[in-house]
């Protein structure tokens, strides 16, 4: 039986200064100004943050599967499963159309990449040539065959989103289909992620040491001088975020009964994270958590954010349009209603390949690139330099579309316990000292 949330509250109540979100804020600070005064101290610190990353990305894979397989297993009726999955879907397709348009309008407004006359041969380097290579052109034909996985192992040894998805989704409607028979598995399979999130909470102790990494890095390498040489195209492209969330995130939260306002805080400590790592895989069991501690139905949060973070990058499809216009216009490439109408329908494609994966966006871009024919990929190089800061504005717009879109589905199936929802949002800050995920889901289920 659940415990009142004002007792849990008190319970789990904190000094300030043991808050993480706090601790992460102070690290990023710290992290700004080492990278600052000695930028030379760059590289010898970025290791800080790809270890963290390392560290949740290894858990990332099995978290999904349990989560996903224990939500499809408890639901206990097909029926439903295939229901919220066409929900989902929907809502996601629409969410980064919107995105996806939204960035072509604003980048044709204000036009950043008008008048540099750029020379793609001039841009031919080392860094260039590595991406390149990895681009690939993507059809919707390449992006059906990469959901499978050309084996179970390998689905968990390369950590891809889809593949792994796709995997769990096949084994929980199989154990489903069991009945009686799979429910040892099923406990198997929650026992495990009890594990994993335990596993979690040891990483979370380290995370404001890879924020400052992180972020000491990003500023020490590209901070200052990269800000200046390509200054209109990030300032448009924060503008376009923030346009974004309150245009669009929202709205949509404000028509599911979300305070959306407060949910950014509640979640401030993940948007922080992955502000100084731009890695989204980096907060998901946090995320997974929390959502649950809102009030979410369990194995709703196990289908929708897990799906979420394969299908629904709502700033990285912002990144996209509005990045693939800008070196159009830099290198003097003239693009139609046509072409960029042709650009958005490669983009519907190629944007559910990013799954999250820190510096993956750039690769899906250069790949989209190329799928077009018109735009050079070596243009790519002239957002070198600012990619991570980009990176740093649509990771967490990513985040935070996919905590919306999950208390949304939520809702629409009515299983949302709101009171719980609202309660925990009006909780003063310090309250929540979720390093482990699984110690703020043992809470809520009391």
């Amino acid at each position: 039986m659940r415990a009142p949330v004002a007792e849990v509250s008190a319970r789990r109540r904190r000094p300030l200064y043991k808050d993480l979100s706090l601790q992460i804020l102070v690290a990023m600070v710290l992290g700004s100004l080492v990278g600052y005064l000695w930028p030379q101290s760059a590289d010898s610190l970025r290791p800080l943050g790809d270890l963290f990353i390392r560290l949740v990305r290894m858990i990332v894979a099995p978290i999904i599967f349990c989560t996903v397989v224990h939500g499809i297993a408890s639901v206990g009726e097909a029926k439903r499963v295939g229901r919220v999955a066409i929900k989902t879907l929907i809502y996601f397709e629409i969410v980064t159309t919107i995105a996806l348009v939204l960035g072509l309008l604003v980048v044709n407004v204000w036009a950043p990449g008008a008048g540099m006359n750029v020379d793609p041969a001039t841009l031919e380097d080392r860094a260039v040539t590595d991406v390149e290579q990895q681009a690939q052109p993507v059809g919707y034909g390449e992006f059906l065959v990469s959901l499978v996985p050309t084996s179970a192992v390998g689905a968990f040894a390369e950590g891809d989103v889809l593949p792994v998805l796709f995997f769990s989704v096949m084994f929980g409607f199989a154990l489903l289909a069991l009945g009686p028979t799979g429910a040892p598995v099923i406990e198997g399979v929650h026992a495990v992620s009890q594990v994993l999130f335990k596993m979690i909470a040891f990483a979370m102790y380290v995370a404001p040491i890879g924020a400052f990494g992180a972020i000491a890095f990003t500023v020490g390498r590209f901070g200052p001088s990269s800000l200046l040489a390509l200054g209109n195209l990030v300032l448009m492209f924060y503008v376009l975020c923030a346009l974004f969330v309150l245009l669009v995130l929202w709205p949509i939260a404000w028509g599911f009964g979300i305070d959306m306002p407060r949910l950014v805080r509640y979640i401030g400590a993940e948007l922080m994270i992955v502000v100084g790592t731009s890695s989204s895989e980096s907060v998901f069991p946090r995320l997974h958590a929390k959502l649950r501690q809102l009030g979410a139905d369990p194995p709703i949060v196990a289908l929708v954010l897990p799906t979420g973070y394969a299908f629904n990058h709502d700033g990285t499809c912002l990144y996209f349009a509005s990045v693939a216009v800008f070196l159009a216009q830099a290198v003097g490439i003239h693009l139609t209603i046509g072409q960029q109408l042709g650009l958005l329908a490669i983009l519907l494609a190629t944007s559910k390949g990013g799954a999250g994966v820190a510096g993956s966006a750039i690769v899906v871009l250069a790949s989209t690139l190329s799928a077009t024919g018109t735009i050079p990929v070596a243009s790519v190089g002239l957002i070198l330099g600012v990619h991570r800061l980009l990176s740093s504005a649509f990771v967490p717009v990513n985040v935070l579309g996919n905590a919306i879109a999950t208390l949304a589905i939520a809702r629409m199936e009515g299983a949302l316990d709101e009171a719980t929802c609202a309660s925990e949002l009006h909780r003063p800050a310090g309250a929540d000292t979720a390093r482990d995920g699984l110690e703020a889901q043992e809470a809520w289920e009391r």
